[in-house]
């Protein structure tokens, strides 16, 4: 499991806490991050040892220059990759890895980690990727391209719609989750419009209980209901029966009409 933007290893860490008690996934386990900056991959480290996880490799450096998991001179590949990239910046041409500029030409940053991830997982491995909403609909030619090689050439399977002021009060900023894995192409794409994520949506971020308070449970229960349906494979009428509903949170939007729309994936477009 990798993190191109591990910060101090959190969502690592997470991944490695969920699979403990299956005793078979976790000692095949091996976690891999990199992060530019010095003492928050320090952290990333600590945190590594103290939670007692051995099989790990944290690298410090700039992901998109320099990716620090190289093997026979290519991106090493991965089964499964967790990410929260900085939400914008711009980085020089020739400070890029050449590997990801021949999948988007771009000096956007959010464009470019989600190019390095395409890169960089194994075939069959699965991504999961917090974008910025501008990732979702941005009309550049880089943008399009973009969300075209997710759809075309990996089957995007979900997208989860976050609301503005989660990240409070570091980013304000509207930002959705990417679900894919990279086999195949996109035949239809799930979403879910989170509206609540069991904390005030200003900069306070205080914890909220109640009816409508918190909608990850049932993010995470409908998800897991479409996944079934999926796996089993059940009729397309079957799953359309069950998510083919636009006015409820969790829905289906057929690849065709996401290419129709100049591969526009933010959920206002489809609910």
């Amino acid at each position: 499991v990798y993190d191109p933007t591990c910060g101090s290893g959190g969502l690592l860490l997470n991944c490695a806490l969920q699979l403990k008690d299956d005793d078979k996934e976790y000692r095949t386990l091996k976690l891999y991050g990199q992060e530019i900056n010095l003492i928050t991959s320090s952290i990333a480290r600590m945190n590594m040892f103290m939670h007692g996880i051995e099989e790990f490799d944290i690298f410090r450096g700039d992901t998109l220059a320099n990716p620090g998991f190289i093997e026979y001179d290519e991106l090493k590949k991965f089964n499964v990759i967790l990410a929260n990239p900085p939400f914008k910046g711009s980085l020089d041409e020739t400070n890029t890895n050449p590997d990801v500029l021949g999948l988007v030409k771009t000096k956007k940053t959010e464009l470019l980690f989600v190019a390095h991830i395409l890169r960089a997982l194994k075939l069959g491995g699965r991504a999961a990727v917090i974008v910025p909403d501008g990732v979702l609909f941005g009309s550049s030619k880089a943008h399009q391209q973009l969300r075209q090689e997710l759809i075309e050439n990996n089957q995007l399977e979900g997208i989860v719609s976050l609301p503005s002021g989660v990240f409070k009060p570091y980013a304000g900023v509207s930002t959705a989750i990417l679900m894919f894995t990279k086999v195949g192409s996109t035949e239809r794409v799930w979403f879910y419009d989170l509206q609540a994520d069991g904390y005030s949506l200003d900069d306070k971020r205080n914890e909220l209980k109640g009816e409508g308070s918190n909608d990850l449970p049932d993010a995470i229960a409908k998800w897991k209901q479409y996944r079934a349906l999926v796996e089993a494979n059940a009729p397309a009428k079957e799953i359309k029966k069950t998510f083919g509903d636009k006015t409820q949170k969790a829905f289906l939007v057929d690849a065709k009409d996401i290419a129709d729309n100049k591969f526009d994936l933010s959920i206002n477009r489809y609910k």
